[in-house]
């Protein structure tokens, strides 16, 4: 690698940054420390995540043509961050019959998406055989598609709904046709943290053996980490080493996602347990820490994404400059950050993407969920490079919306009836 000038540094970040570099495996002190860089320092450590990004991917940016389908938003629990989730009897929660969700799926596939992700509440109606039958009825229906679906926190669900192991009830989901599953429920990895966040959410060891199980069965995860509330920058750098320490144990990780919180109507903001001196996420904040995710997992996640549904295509962009080399997925249908407050729409389309990518000076590459290319783009867009789903407004009536759906009479959750699939004992 081209030696990159970091006098303008101060002693100690220059050589941590030096050593990131040079190939060597930086621990979460030195995470942290370039975590709370400012000046200078800062600068350095986004041209050196820049550095470690060419080395690591080259100059191509990639995104997905893909569609969430957030199928419920009924939910048992009531975690402080989530402001997507309401109680079964709330008149705001609503299910996606299945009919309905294959529609989305079917109609997702018809405008070229290579990918469905599917994540949901964790709602009473829900039981053993749910996500069993989802994942058949979906791979029937749309068989080329690639399922994305169930978080560890959904798979916990539904294990204990069946009565069996993480292991178990992940291979039958792969054997339904499951192909990898989002590395979300995740937040941070650390107990403390996450009893202020969610008492009675999935644990830290609990997260690690789902996903140490789906690596283990030949499902990839993505891998994720929500920073931005009550956690500290060490609590952040430990998060990494964790998700570096396992990536060296299986593999199985395609990509990180740094989701920045978004405060606007989560309970934690709007109860004050926030405290009173909270700040979002500033936009230095933001650029640092995916830089910082860079030059510590570099080695061994090669893929960092920048989640403009989270932080806005402008930031998205900047940030393709700063450690990251993705814009994850046109997402067709985005509820969770939408609840929450985001105000960066539901659908970003592909020539959407393709720009911001150009503007930043990167060469744009569609890819599937697996991070092979799909296609390439020449430097300036081409009419023959358009899909089907440049031609669709985010404001479309067939996709509707978060807001829209949770005062929907025909998806209100209760009135939605459901099909079981025949129990199985426990294996």
């Amino acid at each position: 690698m081209t030696a990159l000038d970091l006098s303008a540094a101060s002693p100690e970040i220059a050589a941590l940054l030096a050593e990131a570099l040079d190939g060597g495996t930086l621990d979460a002190e030195a995470g942290a420390a370039l975590d709370q860089t400012t000046g200078a320092d800062l600068d350095a450590v986004i041209a050196a995540a820049d550095a470690l990004r060419a080395r690591d991917v080259g100059d191509a940016a990639t995104y997905v043509v893909n569609r969430n389908v957030n199928f419920t938003n009924a939910c048992v629990k009531a975690c402080k961050f989530c402001a997507f989730s309401r109680v079964q009897r709330s008149d705001e929660a609503y299910f996606l019959d299945e009919a309905e969700i294959v529609r989305r799926v079917e109609e997702a596939a018809s405008l070229g998406a290579t990918e469905v992700c599917i994540q949901a509440g964790l709602s009473p109606r829900i039981d053993g055989g749910t996500y069993e039958r989802l994942t058949r009825a979906v791979k029937r229906a749309a068989p080329e598609i690639h399922i994305h679906a169930f978080s560890p926190e959904e798979v916990k669900f539904g294990a204990e709904l069946a009565g069996v192991t993480f292991r178990d009830f992940l291979a039958r989901l792969r054997d339904a046709g499951l192909d990898s599953l989002p590395g979300t429920s995740a937040e941070i990895l650390d107990d403390a943290v996450r009893d202020r966040l969610a008492p009675g959410r999935v644990t830290t060891a609990e997260w690690l053996e789902i996903i140490r199980a789906a690596h283990g069965l030949g499902l990839p995860t993505t891998s994720t980490i929500m920073f931005g509330h009550l956690e500290t920058a060490l609590d952040r750098a430990r998060h990494l080493a964790l998700l570096r320490r396992v990536q060296r144990e299986t593999g199985g990780f395609t990509e990180i996602v740094p989701l920045s919180f978004v405060h606007e109507e989560a309970p934690l903001f709007a109860r004050g347990l926030l405290g009173d001196g909270y700040r979002p996420p500033s936009v230095d904040d933001v650029v640092r820490f995916h830089a910082v995710v860079r030059l510590m997992l570099s080695r061994d996640i090669k893929h960092v994404q920048a989640s403009w549904v989270k932080v806005g295509l402008p930031l998205a962009t900047r940030l393709l400059s700063a450690g990251c080399d993705d814009l994850g997925g046109t997402l067709i249908n985005e509820s969770i950050s939408t609840s929450a407050g985001a105000g960066h729409g539901q659908l970003a389309t592909p020539r959407e993407l393709r720009r911001a990518i150009r503007a930043a000076g990167r060469a744009p590459r569609q890819r599937d969920t697996r991070y092979r290319t799909v296609r390439e783009f020449d430097a300036v867009e081409r009419a023959e490079d358009a899909s089907p789903l440049d031609a669709v407004s985010p404001d479309d009536p067939r996709f509707g919306s978060f807001h829209a759906l949770i005062h929907e009479e025909a998806h209100r959750h209760g009135r939605v009836a459901l099909p079981k699939l025949a129990r199985r004992s426990a294996d």
